[in-house]
């Protein structure tokens, strides 16, 4: 399957829909079937940092992978992982363990395939609007597939991975189908090296990539803490196991307001609109912690707060993608890809370490001040990060007049 033209944005939000249902319909699923195989938070934590080690290891060497094999082979490769995810997943029990690791390095694999294909098919000018109309076509996958993931369960541990293989099916189709990535090993030009420790050199010494990447890494520990120990706490408290569920699919719902919350933005500097996200999440998981008595009013909280999360999906990745220079489009591709597994990392070995003298509220504190330093972070960003050239001329002409 060849397509004659390149792929459009609406071609990435097809793609980024289909993966949103693969990995939405397990995502309240994994927390709750492991911590009803271990019945332990702190072991659940466990094995949410292993596999995150494990996935952040296997994301550095794609960019080599992606010299070796063509891009749409390595992008195949992460979507054959989902697959597997699912046969684990149909086996049950503590396999599940195999099945979360492979759907989170089938996940580092893709995203950073996808990005990669983003920087070279999608003008910058066009990136919010395709962050938008992503995070839209995903609206169904992530608001429904966490309801609809804990519903099946009840029936069969297996039926929610049975979604998983054929929306993974489709989500393969499809990349072929556009033609998204070369079917040609990439050239071997250019001064960037595919060894990890070089291109991450590059990385570190440029504090604008840094900044941003901070700040999508702390966005997604707040959505970890949120969608994997929001459901664990409600069972902790006597409330049902389909709270979790429901409480990531009610989350989700905020991608449906995408174009209001981008027509908002357009209204403000990018900067002011990160700040308010990652203050009005750190707020809310703070106060969460503090009346965390009173479990619905605490899960009410940190739903709130989610929303906000959010408003960073649809615009926290931008200071990022526009600092990238074109010549370290798929190095800094697979930086930014570990964005995710840093989280990984970050989230379940913090929250095992609190868990060893705190309650599980204490949790969501930690996770809010996290978000609050953020919001500082994102101050320091440059005020007109996000501005058309054309829009700064005119605000330089005006303030000469």
């Amino acid at each position: 399957m060849q397509h004659s033209a390149p792929p459009t944005v609406g071609s990435f939000a097809l793609v980024g829909g289909f993966e949103a249902i693969t990995r939405g319909v397990t995502l309240s699923v994994f927390p709750l079937v492991l911590y009803r195989a271990w019945g332990d938070a702190a072991v659940v934590s466990q094995i949410y940092l292993a596999v995150g080690i494990v996935s952040l290891l296997t994301v550095l060497t794609v960019p080599w992978l992606m010299r070796v094999l063509p891009r749409r082979w390595v992008h195949t490769l992460g979507v054959l992982l989902y697959l597997g995810s699912a046969a684990f997943g149909m086996v049950g029990g503590k396999t599940v363990a195999l099945a979360l690791l492979c759907t989170v390095v089938g996940t580092a694999i893709a995203f950073v395939c996808y990005n990669a294909n983003i920087l070279q098919y999608v003008a910058k000018t066009e990136l919010g609007r395709l962050e938008t109309l992503r995070l839209f076509y995903a609206g169904t996958g992530w608001a429904a597939g966490p309801f609809v993931g804990v519903w099946l369960l009840q029936y069969w541990h297996g039926a929610p991975f049975v979604v998983v293989a054929v929306s993974a099916g489709a989500m393969l189709f499809a990349i072929w189908w556009v033609g998204m990535g070369s079917t040609q090993r990439a050239p071997r030009t250019g001064t960037v090296s595919p060894n990890p420790l070089r291109y991450l050199r590059r990385f570190a010494v440029q504090p604008r990539l840094v900044g941003a990447w901070l700040l999508v890494v702390i966005r997604s520990c707040g959505w970890s803490v949120y969608l994997v120990y929001v459901g664990i706490y409600a069972i902790e408290e006597g409330l049902s196991d389909r709270i979790g569920g429901i409480a990531a699919s009610l989350a989700s719902t905020g991608l449906f307001l995408a174009p209001l919350m981008l027509r908002w933005m357009r209204a403000r500097p990018l900067r002011s609109t990160v700040q308010i996200g990652f203050f009005g999440a750190g707020a809310c998981f703070v106060l969460a912690a503090l009346l965390a008595g009173w479990p619905w009013v605490s899960i009410a909280l940190l739903l709130a707060g989610a929303y906000f999360l959010v408003l960073l999906d649809l615009f926290g990745g931008l200071p990022f993608l526009m600092s990238v220079k074109p010549s370290e489009r798929s190095e800094m591709s697979a930086v930014y890809s570990t964005f995710r597994d840093a989280a990984n990392i970050v989230t379940p070995g913090a929250v095992w370490l609190v868990l060893q003298v705190g309650p599980l509220a204490a949790v969501f504190a930690v996770g809010g001040a996290g978000l609050l330093v953020a919001w500082w972070i994102a101050g320091r960003m440059h005020a007109e990060l996000g501005v058309a050239p054309s829009e700064r001329r005119r605000a330089t002409r005006r303030v000469s007049s």
